[in-house]
């Protein structure tokens, strides 16, 4: 299977090459790196731990993992690689030269030959849940010690795996050490081949989230200084054809609070323009952040179009919607408002992080909208009812309370392979 698999890659290569070169064409950051994507241009690295981080929900996660890595490990170089754009961005705004950037190769067999001679890794870290069958032989010919970040797998993730199991179970074949998120995750893997001794549930990364100590205090005051004594809504990580319910949403709870603000954050900054006309098209005027401009009493919206300021704008409103869930995209972190005491609004998509959602709507931290009207009623309570809207917070930042300390848990198996990579014995 792993033969076939990688005969399918060369043939995919045009398709593959013309994606790339589509989207480059399309959208300008991602010609930068354009030759990482077929395994140029990579740095030349001795001793480096790598980091696999998607995007930029993936970065946000890996950030406390980071900047543990640099403490304990100053000796080795870091290596952080991402798909995308944004997540390049973000990994340079939060660690600039501290940590080197690249973009992760294509699964083609030379490519990622090529990323490895270059880059030298002597551990591999991936977060979440990325399978690729290359480079994943590819660390365990060479015994690169990998380990699967708070890995997780959904229902119909396995569904799909499973139409291929041979591949995927060689694949998980080569000591990789699987850390899941729950049982339930970890059972699924053992599904797919994960060899039972090497695969351990240490729970979500992400509920070790790092906010900084002055992020509430800061976001009260900018809110002072853009925002005035408003009530504010924010819709964070919106997606095409999610922000018209957003917008329609706002247009109602207009008519009950004439004062309310919405401070609207799409999730891809190449979409910042298209949005900012679609909120022309609703009849709002709008103010963006990168104009510099505060909010007039009558400003109805507030286009967030930087990168890295999502936290701050959640410390500064009274009621969030996270996006990427009234769309079936499966949800973005509902831990970051949670962690400020924000109550939380999310739609029914919420498949990539289905156990938090259950977990913050069961606890009543999460309010589950399907539609427009649903949104406008949920947003509604919690301005008009501060009780039920504290409530909400406070059972959030319980929830992420709870729940930490997956870092030290995955820290306690890294210390061990990280020894192995500097001469001693690979675990088994």
């Amino acid at each position: 299977m792993q033969i076939l698999y990688s005969l399918l890659t060369y043939l995919l290569q045009i398709p593959v090459a013309a994606y790339w070169l589509i989207r480059a064409i399309a959208n300008r950051s991602y010609r930068r790196g354009m030759g990482q994507r077929f395994g140029f241009g990579y740095p030349k690295m001795q001793r480096c731990i790598w980091i696999h981080a998607v995007s930029v929900g993936e970065v946000q996660a890996a950030v406390p993992l980071i900047r543990e890595l640099r403490r304990r490990f100053a000796s080795h170089r870091l290596l952080v690689t991402t798909v995308t754009p944004t997540g390049a961005a973000r990994v340079k705004a939060l660690f600039g030269d501290s940590v080197e950037h690249a973009y992760i190769p294509s699964e083609l067999p030379p490519a990622v030959d090529r990323f490895f001679a270059s880059t030298n890794p002597k551990l591999a870290l991936i977060m979440e849940t990325e399978i690729w069958p290359n480079l994943y032989r590819g660390c365990g010919v060479r015994e690169i010690p990998l380990i699967l970040v708070s890995a997780r797998i959904s229902p119909k993730s396995l569904r799909g795996y499973s139409r291929m199991l041979p591949l995927f179970r060689e694949t998980l074949s080569h000591g990789i050490i699987i850390a899941a998120q729950s049982k339930a995750d970890a059972e699924r893997f053992r599904t797919l081949g994960a060899s039972a001794i090497r695969t351990w549930v240490i729970g979500n990364i992400k509920f070790d989230i790092e906010l900084g100590e002055t992020l509430a205090s800061d976001g009260h005051q900018l809110r002072k200084q853009l925002f005035g004594d408003r009530p504010v809504w924010i819709a964070a990580s919106t997606h095409a054809d999610e922000e018209q319910y957003v917008l329609d949403a706002h247009a109602s709870l207009r008519n009950r609070f004439p004062e309310l603000l919405l401070v609207l954050v799409p999730r891809h900054p190449e979409r910042f323009r298209d949005v900012a006309k679609l909120v022309e098209q609703h009849g709002f005027a709008c103010v963006t952040r990168t104009s510099g401009e505060s909010c007039g009493a009558a400003t109805p919206v507030y286009l967030l179009d930087t990168m890295g300021e999502l936290p701050l704008f959640y410390a500064a409103s009274d009621v969030a919607f996270v996006g990427g869930s009234l769309v079936p995209i499966g949800g973005h972190n509902l831990l970051e408002p949670a962690a400020l005491g924000v109550p939380v609004i999310s739609g029914p998509h919420v498949f990539n992080a289905q156990e938090i959602a259950d977990m913050f709507i069961d606890t009543g931290a999460c309010r589950l909208v399907t539609s427009t009207q649903e949104l406008v009623a949920a947003v509604q309570n919690l301005i008009s009812d501060p009780e039920a809207a504290r409530f909400a917070g406070d059972q959030g930042r319980k929830i992420v309370m709870q729940n930490r300390g997956s870092l030290g848990q995955l820290l306690k198996l890294l210390e061990p392979l990280i020894g192995a990579s500097q001469g001693g014995r690979r675990p088994s």
